[in-house]
């Protein structure tokens, strides 16, 4: 025991001994870079490069020990680390590494490797299924497995894993703290090959009421991309001001923007963009919830409760999901309750935008030192003269000069109410929505405001069968305007006789089956549709005008280089893909994701324009094979 004492008093006086030296070199050579930082950042550079110090000799000393088997001064030092280490002045290692009182303020979490990776004394990183799986393999000698390997936040489980769909960062431990905030990080980097048998011309999101008819020389040329910009990097801050209070912000970023000087020739500058950026306040002796920022909508399918981060999204790899999900990740101030977190009841005020079809009006009606962009409305069946509608503007400060937002009255609201019970969990949810418009009328000179009323109703379910290992989840909205909440974007509007915005009937479904066949695999399939009804009316020329009108000459959609102007009716699509989660340990986990998405498009009916009816449709497949690096997890 002497023995042991004596030397355990020489190991921490050497390591004493490394600290100051390490210390006063790290101040020599690195004072003129800090001399324009203030106290607190100098102070914490220096924290951070006596933290390296002491991992880096305490991992010297114990792999010293396990070769002289010296296992109780291998416990003592694993159990006390550096927080036992003597310091100048008489400080503790902790009080200098930031949890003492030198600095209540900063806070470092230890990053010093467990007991058993020094043992192991290599990287800790392993296969799942090794042994088994023929394909798996072990980067550890056998005689050296990690012992105690920390508990992985890549649950496949879920119907919906937040490792894949989110980023997974609440089930990971806090990087650092400041103050009484926790910081944690979480994100992927994701390298993915998209191809595509018809030329969307498109990143790593398929605009799938864009794939092309036959008249278009694209279609049936296929495409082939691969792409980093799904790569993404999310940062949650917690505090806790009493113990049933929480408050939260959370930040979520990847590189899905495209600014103008944006390409693919030589370098592939494509820009950060915000996913989500929002706050959250929590009462929990109430089941008070108060969201405020850039978040998915409340009208998104939930897997558990109404609460941020807890979306059912489907675990695809394509950054637009698949047709028949319903979402919009959008700025909103949302209000919750929950009652003992079993029922919940959410009203969320959502920043508002239309998407409008004009497209068998010609587009005329721009008045002269106006920003306004409208459209001429041909008189109805009976009536006379043409009425003038403006509906949109070209984006003005900090908004897209490059693209239309349209006039919103007022706010989208969304209401839902869910329940969490022992055979899933169920909602239903009502949308309300407004769309205005200016129209001038025949005979006059100067506008009147127009305002229609949309929304539908909805409802979702996220329920396992019979076993845990396969789940069922499912979405459905259905009502007027409500096209937006698509990934197809079909029309939310389009025009009447009187130049007023008018809402398009349509319904979005999907049903998805998820499978876990072992903790490492996810398999999903999903069916989806989005369709929409007519609302059109008779001018008094005898044609049809709005949407799904059914006079539209489509001959040329069949001709390469033919004229096709039709009109979406559905859009149906099946998704069949999985994840493998092949790798983890200390230093992150690695997973591949494979995907098939077989998409339909059907035109409404037309004539060849020799009384004829012709139906258009057209047709594309999209594969996906994608890698993911999570160095948090």
């Amino acid at each position: 025991m002497n023995t042991a004492a004596s030397e355990n008093s020489v190991s921490k006086t050497k390591l004493d001994t490394k600290l100051l030296v390490g210390t006063l070199l790290f101040c020599l050579f690195n004072k003129p870079a800090l001399a324009l930082a203030d106290d607190a950042q100098e102070l914490a550079a220096i924290k951070a490069q006596m933290r390296q110090l002491a991992a880096q000799v305490e991992a010297i000393e114990q792999r010293q020990a396990k070769r002289q088997g010296l296992k109780k001064t291998q416990t003592a030092l694993a159990g006390k680390g550096r927080h036992n280490t003597g310091l100048a002045g008489g400080k503790t290692a902790t009080a200098a590494l930031g949890s003492g009182p030198a600095d209540p303020a900063i806070r470092f979490s230890p990053d010093t490797p467990p007991a058993s990776v020094a043992q192991a004394g290599g990287l800790p990183l392993r296969s799942h299924g090794s042994g088994t799986n023929p394909f798996g393999f072990e980067w550890l000698p056998a005689s050296q497995e990690v012992v105690g390997h920390p508990r992985s936040a890549m649950d496949l489980a879920s119907s919906s894993p937040s490792s894949i769909t989110q980023t997974s960062v609440d089930h990971l431990p806090p990087v650092f703290t400041i103050g009484g905030i926790s910081v944690k990080l979480g994100g992927f980097v994701e390298l993915s090959n998209i191809a595509r048998d018809s030329n969307m011309t498109a990143g790593p999101a398929t605009a799938w009421g864009s794939f092309p008819y036959a008249n278009n020389p694209n279609h049936g040329l296929s495409e082939e991309r691969v792409s980093a910009q799904l790569s993404r990097m999310s940062v949650l801050m917690e505090a806790n001001p009493r113990k049933d209070i929480r408050l939260q912000a959370y930040i979520e970023t990847d590189f899905g923007g495209a600014a103008g000087t944006s390409n693919s020739v030589q370098i592939s500058g494509y820009t950060p963009r915000m996913r989500q950026g929002y706050f959250t306040f929590t009462q929990k002796d109430w089941g008070f919830h108060l969201l405020m920022g850039q978040a998915w909508s409340l009208v998104t399918n939930y897997s558990k409760g109404l609460l941020p981060r807890q979306e059912q999204l489907p675990a695809v790899t394509d950054n637009n999901q698949i047709p028949g999900i319903a979402f919009t990740r959008v700025p909103q101030i949302r209000i919750g309750k929950d009652w003992h977190e079993k029922y919940w009841l959410g009203l969320s005020i959502e920043d508002p935008q239309g998407t409008v079809d004009a497209s068998t009006f010609s587009k005329s009606c721009s008045p002269n030192g106006s920003s306004f962009s409208g459209s001429s409305a041909p008189a109805g069946y009976g009536q006379s003269g043409t009425s003038c509608a403006y509906y949109q503007n070209s984006g003005g400060v900090l908004l897209n000069s490059g693209t239309h937002y349209t006039d919103n009255p007022a706010p989208d609201i969304v209401l839902k109410a869910a329940a969490d019970t022992s055979f899933g969990h169920y909602e239903v949810f009502g949308l309300g929505r407004w769309f205005r418009s200016l129209s001038v009328m025949p005979g006059e000179s100067t506008t009147r405001k127009h305002t229609h009323f949309g929304g539908g109703v909805g409802a979702g379910l996220t329920t396992p069968l019979g076993t845990k290992k396969l789940q069922l989840a499912g979405n459905i909205l259905a009502g007027e305007g409500v096209g937006r909440y698509g990934p197809s974007l079909l029309p939310d509007t389009t025009l009447n006789s009187r130049g007023q915005l008018t809402p398009v009937p349509e319904i979005i479904g999907s049903l998805g089956l998820i499978g876990h066949p072992s903790k490492s695999v996810l398999l999903y399939t999903y069916g989806g549709v989005e369709t929409a009804g007519r609302k059109s009316y008779m001018g008094n020329d005898g044609r049809q005008y709005g949407y799904g009108v059914s006079d539209l000459n489509l001959s040329g959609c069949s001709i390469e280089f033919g004229s096709c102007n039709a009109q979406t009716h559905t859009l149906a699509s099946l998704t069949a893909g999985g994840w493998w989660h092949f790798m983890e340990g200390h230093y992150g986990s690695m997973m591949a994701g494979l995907q098939y998405t077989y998409i339909r498009k059907f035109a409404f009916k037309g004539n060849d324009g020799f009384g004829n009816s012709v139906s258009p449709t057209t047709f594309g497949n999209t594969v996906y094979v994608t890698f993911r690096y999570f160095p948090f997890q």
